[in-house]
C-alpha cells in the first residue's frame, strides 16, 4: 500500500455566535482529540482552548501514510466586559467542543422606569439658554435636571465642558500622536493609546500647576 501527499497543519476551526438570550456560543471542531487532553481556561479576559491528538500506532509500527494532524492544538479568544466568564460551561461530544458563555447581567438590556410628577407629567427640568448681548436670539439651549439650588456658574461650566473635551481630544490626536498608530496588533495599539493618554495627563497637570513667580 502506498500514499502520497503532506500532513495537514494543526488547526481548530470554530463557529462563534450569540443566542437569543444574549449568551455566546463557541463550537470548535476537535475530531479524534483525546478527551482527557481537552482543556479550557480563562485568564485576564482571554479564553484558551487546548487539546491534543496522539496516533494509535507506536514507534515500532510501519507507517504507510500519516496525513492526519497530530500533536497539540490551541486557540485563544479575547473576551469583552459584557460576558460572565465565571459561569462558562463546556461540553465535548462527537468531536465537537461546545462552550456557552452567559452574558453579564450588567450588559443585558433593561427597561428603566421613567418617574413622573403628579398628573403624569415628566419631572421638572431647567432650561439654560445662552444669549449674547449682540445676538437677536439665544444661540444655545441646554436642559438640566440638577437640583434647583445648583449655582448658575456650575450649570454654565457643565454646559461648556463639551468644548474642553473636544479641545483635549484634538490635542491628543494631532499634538500627541494618538492618530499616528499604524500597527496591526491589539497589544501595540493598547500601548500606543496608553502612552498618548499619559502624555495628555502630564500636559494637563502642567497647565493646572501654579507657575512660580518670575524673579525680580
Amino acid at each position: 500500500m502506498a500514499a502520497s501527499g503532506t500532513r495537514a497543519p494543526l488547526g481548530m476551526p470554530m463557529d462563534v455566535y450569540r443566542g437569543e438570550d444574549g449568551s455566546y456560543h463557541v463550537e470548535a471542531d476537535l475530531p479524534g482529540a483525546d478527551p482527557d487532553s481537552v482543556e479550557v481556561t480563562v485568564e485576564h479576559g482571554v479564553l484558551t482552548i487546548q487539546a491534543g491528538r496522539t496516533p494509535h500506532y507506536g514507534d515500532s509500527g510501519q507507517v504507510i501514510a500519516a496525513e492526519r494532524p497530530q500533536g497539540s492544538f490551541a486557540r485563544q479568544l479575547s473576551l469583552g466586559e459584557g460576558v460572565d466568564s465565571e459561569n462558562l460551561t463546556a461540553g465535548y461530544a462527537d468531536g465537537v467542543l461546545h462552550l456557552t458563555i452567559p452574558a453579564s447581567p450588567k450588559a443585558q438590556a433593561r427597561r428603566v422606569k421613567v418617574t413622573r410628577a403628579a398628573g403624569g407629567s415628566l419631572p421638572e427640568c431647567w432650561l439654560l439658554a445662552e444669549w449674547p448681548p449682540q445676538a437677536d436670539e439665544p444661540t444655545g439651549y441646554w436642559l438640566s435636571t440638577l437640583p434647583p439650588d445648583t449655582p448658575s456658574a456650575e450649570l454654565v461650566r457643565l454646559a461648556k465642558i463639551r468644548w474642553r473635551i473636544e479641545h483635549d481630544y484634538r490635542e491628543l490626536k494631532t499634538g500627541l500622536g494618538l492618530g499616528h498608530f499604524e500597527g496591526r496588533s491589539f497589544t501595540g495599539w493598547h500601548r500606543h493609546v496608553t502612552l498618548a493618554a499619559l502624555a495628555q495627563a502630564f500636559c494637563t497637570m502642567i497647565r493646572t500647576d501654579p507657575k512660580a513667580l518670575a524673579p525680580g
